[in-house]
């Protein structure tokens, strides 16, 4: 019987460190491609074997696959450079879209390598307008900007894409999991959304925006990523995703949770894209990072309701309700010392 390890890509990311979290939980074997003298690493469980290398490094990625005979291996490929600037990055899409380029190859390569699972994202997907659901799509239109707005989610649909075609061309056993934004307790990094909540738990974000986004527990992100190797059919796509939520509907159950300070007011979004106009416009003459950005606002904007109904389906995928992980990631934040 052949003896089974999970390659990690983003290891050390908020998904990715949860997958292998999971994993281990399972009873797996896992491997992680971790960048040199990433600081996040410390947060790896210590049980996961760790890999050093560079994700747009081909010789790197080999290492990372190579395994003694009678090794079987999946890929949960999590990595990738995550921005809010929508302008164009070369690094963005060398690590995006090189980086899974990289990943693809040496899966061909390595008969060992019993399956891919792509991690994208539900900006990768084209939209769809307000009042319809957003549902998979069999292929992606990441040169189309009125389509996929933003390099990140550009990028994104470029590597989804090739996914798609080295399955159906060269007969890659791969998925891909769409998540939408990230939410949750154990973010080490600090990311966005984290970062967020922190200001307004501390009375630090006294205005805020009309309009809604979507954001998932990342251990139900992770839960899911695990399942599409179990379950997820070659070729195809699932989204992981939850019900749409506003922001005053977040910090009311942030307020519910630690009686923190409430915002007073929240900007029609038409006036929030003016002000950040303006805003863009200084930071251009002072070189100093905007308060707010027309990208921000747009996300607000934009139609965030998606259809999960196929990865509930498929993969047994669920999503727990936004005050259970609102309520786990403030314990996490007091016994952190972040709030």
């Amino acid at each position: 019987m052949s003896q089974v390890l999970y390659l990690v890509t983003g290891a050390a990311g908020f998904l990715g460190s949860n997958v292998c979290k999971q994993l281990l939980e399972k009873g797996k074997k896992v491997r992680a491609l971790v960048l040199p003298n990433d600081k996040s690493a410390r947060f790896i469980p210590k049980e996961v074997e760790i890999c050093y290398g560079d994700l747009c490094d081909a010789e790197s990625v080999d290492k990372f696959f190579t395994v003694p005979e009678g090794v079987e291996t999946f890929c949960i490929h999590c990595a990738s450079m995550v921005t809010v600037d929508p302008a164009y990055s070369e690094k963005l899409m060398a690590v995006n879209v090189g980086g899974t380029r990289n990943i693809i190859t040496t899966c061909l390569a390595h008969k060992e390598c019993k399956k891919l699972v792509y991690v994208s994202s539900t900006g990768a997907i084209p939209e769809a307008p307000m009042g319809t659901k957003i549902k998979e799509v069999d292929k992606f239109e990441p040169n189309d900007p009125t389509k996929v707005v933003g390099a990140y989610s550009q990028s994104k649909a470029k590597a989804s894409q090739m996914v798609l075609d080295s399955v159906r061309v060269m007969g890659l056993n791969a998925c891909i999991v769409h998540p939408s934004g990230i939410l949750g307790p154990n973010d080490h990094a600090v990311g966005e959304t984290t970062d967020t909540l922190i200001k307004i738990i501390k009375g630090e974000m006294p205005i805020g925006m009309a309009g809604s986004f979507n954001l998932c527990d990342v251990r139900d992100l992770a839960a899911g990523c695990i399942a599409a190797v179990e379950k997820g059919r070659s070729g195809e796509s699932y989204i992981l995703a939850n019900e749409p939520v506003t922001l005053k509907e977040m910090c009311d159950m942030l307020h519910k949770e630690c009686n923190c300070q409430q915002i007073k007011f929240y900007l029609p979004l038409n006036l929030a894209d003016k002000i950040a106009q303006g805003l863009e416009k200084q930071a251009e003459k002072t070189g100093k990072k905007p308060m707010m950005t027309t990208f921000s606002v747009y996300n607000l904007a934009r139609n965030n309701s998606f259809d999960y109904t196929k990865a509930k389906e498929e993969l047994g995928y669920t999503t727990r309700p936004y005050q259970e992980t609102i309520h786990d990631e403030v314990e996490w934040l007091k016994e952190e010392g972040l709030i």
